[in-house]
């Protein structure tokens, strides 16, 4: 029973994006490693960007200084 946890930052991926991400991980498992689809669970969690660090930085600030 394969677990996939998603972790993306919360800037508005639609519920049609999200089905497509659980659908194509279930689909790759499957194909990949011969999974059973029926017990494949995907999880996608959203993360605000203040609560998401890289480079020192939150995700917030970081993106301040690429633009």
């Amino acid at each position: 029973m394969p677990y996939v946890n998603i972790k993306i930052t919360n800037e508005g991926a639609t519920a049609e994006q999200k089905a497509t991400l659980i659908e194509g991980v279930t689909k790759l498992l499957q194909e990949t490693l011969n999974k059973n689809p029926a017990t494949t669970v995907v999880v996608i969690e959203e993360v605000p960007t203040d609560n998401w660090g890289m480079g020192g930085k939150t995700v917030t600030e970081w993106r301040k200084t690429q633009k």
